[in-house]
């Protein structure tokens, strides 16, 4: 390690959170608050990220939902009509102050910057979070597939990388197949959202593409409606994303073995994603890909096991090259995880709570969380109701 790297990785790296004296906080750091609003971020947010997050161990399983959370939160702030470009400003220099140690007064925020400088997380990890922010808000087009992968780098890779770093890795291999992993999801994503995307104005197929199959981007905009063209691009970029999947399951594999099984986990829900495209004929306009409970158990409990389908390749995947246009975030996340402190490993669990204990756990809490969103859902259909009379 060259004398440059401490100074470089100051650069980039986050201050202490300036904390209250417990005494003037009445006893209490607000440390478990803002992660129960993290929690619920995630329960709220993303089904499939929320299973895989239940399988992760404590320690790792509270700053995944933290990364989640402000993520996830940022996103929503960018959608948002009336947001635009001074919201990026905003969440710009909310990351300043997080990585200054002094976080804006909100939980994520909070939460957030305990992640970044407990796991060593690169500013410019997140800064290319935000990047692909900037990409949405300008109503970028992409002319070619690195053009998708770059965006997808930017909102997707990136946190790939967060992930990782959340779990102490530091092999530039891994790494490399985290991005993986996190592009083929956006690829998925993409796929998944066609129509909807085109009914918002947005597009982000490759436009050669498009021009290849025929396809008139002006009037799919104005009209959008599928074609047997459309499909072909459709299954073009899925099957791109499957290749990235293949990579990104090598990697698993060189992950802490208590986190595998929920990175295994998220990855085999968003490829099913993918399958439910396909049995639709790739038609994403008039069909939305779901994959329900009942598939999302089943993989969970496939993923229990190294995924068979690459065993014979998993050693080539893994020292593939990495993502020309990921390439710098890999580098900086590799060397800044390297020159970090060694993290406390999280205490393994014995055969019989993973196979037992934790997932009859995981059964009951989504349980109870399929029961409360239909009570939620029948109290504001009778308030409608009511409102109506």
């Amino acid at each position: 390690m060259t004398d440059t790297h401490p100074s470089y990785s100051e650069a980039h790296l986050a201050r202490p959170t300036i904390r209250r004296p417990l005494l003037l906080n009445y006893g209490f750091s607000g440390d478990f608050e803002d992660q129960r609003a993290c929690s619920a971020a995630i329960r709220r947010g993303s089904k499939s990220f929320h299973l895989a997050s239940l399988l992760l161990p404590g320690p790792t399983r509270e700053a995944a939902r933290a990364l989640y959370a402000f993520c996830r939160h940022s996103d929503d702030l960018i959608d948002d009509p009336r947001s635009g470009m001074p919201a990026l400003q905003r969440l710009r220099e909310r990351l300043d102050l997080i990585y200054a140690g002094d976080p804006a007064p909100f939980a994520c925020d909070r939460a957030f910057a305990r992640v970044v400088h407990d796991h060593a997380i690169a500013k410019p990890v997140v800064e290319a979070l935000l990047d692909g922010f900037a990409m949405d808000l300008d109503g970028r087009r992409h002319a070619t597939i690195d053009d998708v992968k770059a965006y997808a780098t930017c909102v997707a890779a990136s946190v790939g990388l967060m992930m990782a770093s959340v779990m102490g890795v530091s092999d530039r291999a891994a790494l490399a197949r985290a991005a993986d992993l996190g592009i083929a999801m956006q690829l998925t994503n993409i796929a998944r959202d066609v129509g909807e995307d085109a009914r918002n104005g947005r597009l982000y197929l490759p436009l050669d593409w498009l021009e290849e199959q025929g396809v008139d981007v002006t009037a799919f905009l104005k009209n959008p409606q599928f074609t047997p063209a459309l499909g072909l691009v459709v299954r073009r970029l899925l099957d791109e994303a499957a290749r990235h999947y293949r990579l990104g399951h090598a990697g698993i594999r060189s992950l802490p073995k208590p986190c595998r099984h929920a990175i295994r986990t998220a990855a085999l829900v968003y490829e099913a994603i993918g399958e439910s495209i396909a049995a639709n004929g790739y038609d994403s306009v008039n069909h939305r890909a779901t994959t329900g409970l009942v598939i999302k158990l089943g993989l969970l409990f496939k993923a229990r096991s190294d995924d068979s389908r690459w065993t014979a390749t998993a050693v080539r995947d893994l020292h593939a090259g990495t993502e020309p246009v990921a390439r710098s975030l890999v580098t900086l996340s590799g060397l800044l995880r390297e020159s970090a402190p060694m993290q406390r490993a999280d205490k393994p669990t014995s055969d019989a709570e993973t196979a037992v204990g934790r997932v009859t756990d995981i059964l009951l809490r989504l349980h109870t969380d399929a029961r409360l969103e239909t009570l939620r859902r029948r109290e504001a259909a009778r308030e409608k109701a009511a409102s109506l009379a």
